[in-house]
């Protein structure tokens, strides 16, 4: 069922708190602002655009040629893998919620001051087309001085199904020379940019060429060090057994349509994820929930 944008406001909106625009003509967009933070997700991918805590210089990288359109995903923000990550012969990049329209299933204020967004979507012709299991998901958004993503799968048929999944943060940072991510020194990684070699790393992540990696078998927090402000941007994580970190670095981006030239220095990728070998199987009416919560110090 379509919600229209006077149906959300009508429905959903929260005086001064939560309204409904559009990004562009059909395209709803959550805008969140409270004395905490203020925030935007587009109902499309369930994608959440951008997060600002009060006091604050913007957490969320989105690209300045970033394409809003019905059926693309956008370039940066927090896209929705699943239920797989990466490619998969002829099916869509990174899965299919990503390009959904996801239904508003309610929100609110809490005691504290934050503003909680429920979105949801299930299995569907379209979705049983690509893969062929019966599912709800529903994301939880909690916007206030720290930001809570919370996807939670339920398996909702008569069989397991497997997935792999992640919440594919874009992180803005001032100069990626100047940036490091701390807390998974002494990890192993599968390096993509080396043909898919298992490397080990060595103290904190550094940045000096493009960066492509799924650290596997982790659960620890992420620390993002911005050398130019000071800043660290901490990830913590829950139900999620790997972390993935990404910078296409220059000579990729020139063949990324949706990124303009020279926007790989103020960005960086630390995904929360269950990714790679690090697949999860739920158990016909199990469930799971991947979640990340982001902090700034």
């Amino acid at each position: 069922m379509t919600q229209t944008l006077s149906t959300l406001n009508t429905t959903f909106a929260l005086g001064n708190s939560l309204r409904f625009t559009e990004a562009v003509p059909g395209l709803p967009v959550a805008e969140i602002s409270t004395p905490l933070a203020t925030a935007s997700v587009a109902l499309h991918g369930a994608h959440v655009l951008s997060w600002q805590p009060a006091g604050q210089a913007p957490v969320i990288w989105v690209s300045k040629a970033a394409i809003f359109e019905l059926g693309k995903p956008v370039r940066g923000g927090v896209p929705l893998c699943w239920p797989w990550f990466g490619p998969l012969a002829d099916k869509p990049m990174h899965g299919f919620v990503r390009t959904m329209v996801w239904q508003v299933r309610g929100a609110e204020l809490d005691a504290s001051g934050q503003l909680v967004l429920r979105l949801g979507i299930s299995d569907d012709a379209s979705t049983r087309a690509l893969w062929d299991f019966a599912f709800d998901l529903e994301l939880v958004i909690t916007v206030g001085s720290t930001l809570t993503i919370a996807l939670t799968t339920r398996n909702t048929g008569a069989t397991p199904l497997s997935i792999n999944q992640a919440l594919h943060t874009y992180f803005a940072t001032s100069d990626i020379n100047q940036t490091t991510v701390q807390g998974l020194a002494g990890g192993s990684y599968i390096n993509k940019v080396q043909n898919f070699a298992v490397c080990q790393q060595d103290g904190d992540v550094v940045f000096t060429g493009e960066t492509d990696r799924i650290y596997t078998d982790t659960k620890a927090d992420s620390v993002i060090v911005d050398g130019v402000t000071g800043r660290r941007i901490r990830i913590a994580k829950q139900g999620s057994a790997s972390t993935v970190v990404w910078n296409p670095w220059s000579e990729k981006e020139k063949n990324i349509v949706d990124m303009a030239a020279g926007e790989h220095r103020q960005m960086v990728c630390v995904e929360t994820c269950n990714a790679g070998p690090d697949s999860i199987s739920i158990p016909a009416g199990g469930v799971h929930t991947l979640a990340a919560t982001i902090s700034v110090a």
